[in-house]
């Protein structure tokens, strides 16, 4: 079959065989999309469509099967849906944490993104910097201060003025600091 008499046969057989899968559906859109998969299907053969005694039998064929394909995907879907029980309520965050948030939303943009990278996310300070696109003393110059502010915000906080102070002896310490 040429591509002019496929297109004609997509043409003519289209919307007959969309009828019939929506009789057999009952979801138009589904039957739309089957169709048009079975169609697909058939143009990757449409080659062969010429030793086919009845293309559109054929297609009609294609798009009931990929049909119930669907309906058994969303079958198995609700069944696995089914046997998982619903989730437990789920804790909110504690409220070290909404400090913390609270705290950084103070910060400059620029400060909050140094520290959530190098602290929170585990990136060196090169790696800040290229994420970033800063230089590295930029990068070191906002993580100085931006502790250094998040501090004073913490203590307020907590009552202590050790909250990330900058005496840390490494990495690891200053982000068990921010957790």
């Amino acid at each position: 079959m040429t591509e002019d008499e496929f297109d004609a046969f997509y043409a003519s057989a289209f919307p007959r065989v969309v009828g019939q899968v929506y009789a057999f559906t009952g979801d138009h859109g589904q039957a739309q999309d089957v169709v048009q998969e079975a169609f697909v299907r058939a143009w990757d053969r449409r080659r062969d469509f010429a030793a086919v005694h009845a293309p559109e039998a054929w297609v009609r064929t294609v798009a009931m099967r990929l049909a119930v394909s669907h309906w058994r995907r969303a079958r198995r879907w609700l069944e696995l849906v089914r046997k998982e029980p619903p989730p437990e309520h789920t804790a909110g965050p504690g409220p070290e944490h909404v400090t913390l948030v609270a705290a950084l939303r103070k910060l400059p943009e620029a400060q909050r993104l140094a520290i959530v990278l190098h602290h929170l996310c585990d990136l060196s300070v090169e790696q800040v910097a290229s994420e970033t696109g800063a230089p590295t003393g930029t990068v070191k110059a906002r993580l100085s201060r931006g502790r250094a502010a998040l501090a004073k915000h913490l203590s307020g906080a907590y009552g202590s003025d050790d909250v990330l102070d900058g005496t840390s002896n490494g990495k690891e310490a200053d982000r068990d600091r921010v957790r």
